[in-house]
């Protein structure tokens, strides 16, 4: 199975906080819920929908999974909410346990131990043609960029500076090349961009 980064991002890079300004104050942000100004329904929300249908599974973060823990099992009965309290989730935590996770967010399993990688390798490993989808969660995916585990970005680029907050960008020096896939502009300046690791 593919692993796919779906996140809204900064023109310079940023993911931090883009839903509220009380989602993550870490470094002293001040942006918090810079994006949902930027939000156009139309494209975005159908980009998440088709996302979504191509998901066979989401990988979170604890941090982002906490946030999504505590707002969509009390959405049930929306469609969109449905799809998401029933589809299986994945957390990487140390600090979570298994019955923890389990018992608040519907279908969570817990991803821990010393070896994450290798657990995220292993579900990769699967057979099947859809993907695992990482939302936001900062860190998690700055360590599966780095150690060559994303097969597929798509970018919600805004037209917005945020002069600096969680990226999801390694600053290791290593170029990685990348082939756009496809891009679609929102009534709001937002490019909705896929991109691949550039083959060779």
């Amino acid at each position: 199975m593919r692993i796919t980064l779906i996140d809204f991002i900064s023109l310079d890079g940023v993911v931090q906080a883009p839903g509220g300004p009380e989602e993550d104050t870490d470094g002293d942000f001040r942006h918090g819920g810079w994006s949902m100004p930027l939000f156009d329904e139309e494209a975005m929300g159908a980009a998440v929908a088709e996302a979504m249908a191509q998901t066979e599974a989401l990988l979170f973060g604890r941090r982002t999974w906490e946030v999504m823990a505590s707002a969509w099992p009390e959405r049930a009965g929306d469609p969109f909410a449905d799809q998401m309290n029933a589809i299986p989730k994945y957390v990487v935590s140390r600090t979570l346990t298994p019955e923890e996770a389990a018992s608040r967010w519907s279908n969570t399993t817990l991803i821990g131990g010393e070896d994450v990688l290798g657990a995220i390798r292993g579900l990769r490993d699967r057979d099947g043609d859809r993907s695992i989808q990482v939302w936001g969660s900062a860190s998690l995916a700055r360590q599966l960029v780095e150690n060559d585990l994303v097969d597929e970005y798509r970018l919600m680029i805004e037209p917005i500076l945020l002069g600096g907050g969680k990226t999801i960008f390694p600053g290791d020096g290593r170029a990685r090349p990348l082939e756009l896939v496809s891009v679609t502009q929102a009534k709001t300046g937002v490019l909705i961009c896929t991109y691949r690791p550039a083959a060779g």
